[in-house]
């Protein structure tokens, strides 16, 4: 589902150059779960920017579900996005003049789905949001809102998912559910799942936690899991 070669990334800030990613390799198979762990500023979040085409490499190859991301443009990526990977934001990106329906069903919308607003409501069901389908971003608790964008990234039922502490500014039982979410959906789906996070724990239940640091991606555990995603 990914590969990496040799990605490397960096910033110029004024005269300093700032490496954020240097030489990383990386290979993900299909409905693998995958934790991004690493101190504040590694480029945990640079790193998935780069996975969904919203970021260019400095030299590197990737491919994700066997298209190479280095060749394609601006339409393309954006293509690939819609067609193939679900993002979800740590701080959730809905649009505020929409209602939790219409947020959903956007990217639906965007490739002239004629069933948008069905599998919208559908999949907000899904989530526990079935009463709240009207309501708008403003009206949503966190937690309300993180699974309206959970679902949003879901709803075109993508090959990928990248998420980015997507638990981080919610409480313990709120993030607990949406720990539970996401680990089910992928379950049902097999959709390959690349998460960012600073909960331990949370990064404990996926099959691999990497760790990055100083640019440099690492192994820090291997799980063994059963094989129970279904491949899409």
């Amino acid at each position: 589902m990914i590969e990496i070669s040799n990605l490397s990334m960096h910033y110029q800030l004024g005269a300093a150059r700032i490496d954020v990613l240097r030489s990383v390799n990386l290979s993900v198979p299909a409905g693998q779960r995958v934790a991004i762990t690493g101190p504040s500023g590694s480029g945990k979040t640079s790193l998935l920017l780069l996975l969904s085409g919203l970021e260019r490499p400095a030299s590197g190859r990737i491919a994700i579900d066997g298209t190479e991301l280095g060749g394609m443009d601006a339409d393309a990526l954006a293509d690939l996005r819609r067609d193939r990977i679900g993002i979800v934001f740590q701080s959730f990106h809905l649009l505020p003049s929409l209602s939790a329906l219409d947020n959903v069903a956007l990217p639906l919308q965007m490739a002239n789905r004629p069933d948008a607003h069905e599998r919208a409501a559908a999949l907000l069901q899904r989530v526990g949001l079935g009463a709240r389908q009207g309501h708008y971003p403003s009206q949503l608790s966190g937690g309300e809102q993180q699974r309206v964008a959970i679902a949003r990234a879901l709803v075109h039922r993508p090959r990928l998912l990248l998420a980015d502490e997507p638990t981080g500014n919610l409480d313990d039982h709120t993030g607990e559910a949406i720990r539970e979410l996401l680990f089910e959906l992928n379950t049902e789906a097999g959709t390959t799942l690349v998460l960012v996070t600073h909960d331990p724990d949370f990064a404990a239940r996926c099959d691999r936690v990497l760790r990055l640091h100083d640019g440099h991606l690492n192994e820090v555990k291997t799980n063994v899991r059963a094989p129970d995603a279904v491949p899409v």
